[in-house]
């Protein structure tokens, strides 16, 4: 059952459609500069109301007003391939994880620091 729904055309196809939505959401409301970057759209000038937290990754979707860092971008990357590989249960496998980023998995694997949810330990290079 696992491999007709992670990494499987089930999944691809829910990727799609996710992507699809981010597509329209971010077309509908973005009122900053759209990109393509690293296999992101990047839709800032988002309203706050239309995301979450700094920004939101829907499938290949990056919604956001200004979160927009190398390292941030480096994070949701992350979430993208998320998407990828659990398709439309990403959004609920990462609910069931709950929303306290410290403790969701999906947050842990795309990088606590990089998401801005931790302070940059000494030795971690800087970028913005």
């Amino acid at each position: 059952m696992r491999r007709i729904l992670t990494n499987s055309p089930l999944s691809l196809l829910g990727y799609a459609y996710g992507t699809l939505v981010g597509l329209v959401w971010g077309f509908i409301w973005s009122t900053g500069r759209v990109e393509r970057r690293g296999g992101l759209f990047i839709f800032r000038g988002m309203p706050e109301w239309t995301f979450g937290r700094g920004g939101a990754c829907v499938g290949a979707c990056y919604l956001t007003n200004t979160n927009v860092t190398d390292d941030v971008l480096e994070h949701e990357a992350v979430h993208k391939q998320q998407w990828r590989t659990f398709g439309l249960l990403f959004p609920i496998l990462y609910a069931l994880e709950g929303f306290n980023p410290l403790t969701n998995r999906f947050e842990i694997e795309a990088g606590l620091e990089k998401g801005g949810y931790l302070r940059k330990t000494r030795g971690s290079r800087r970028q913005s």
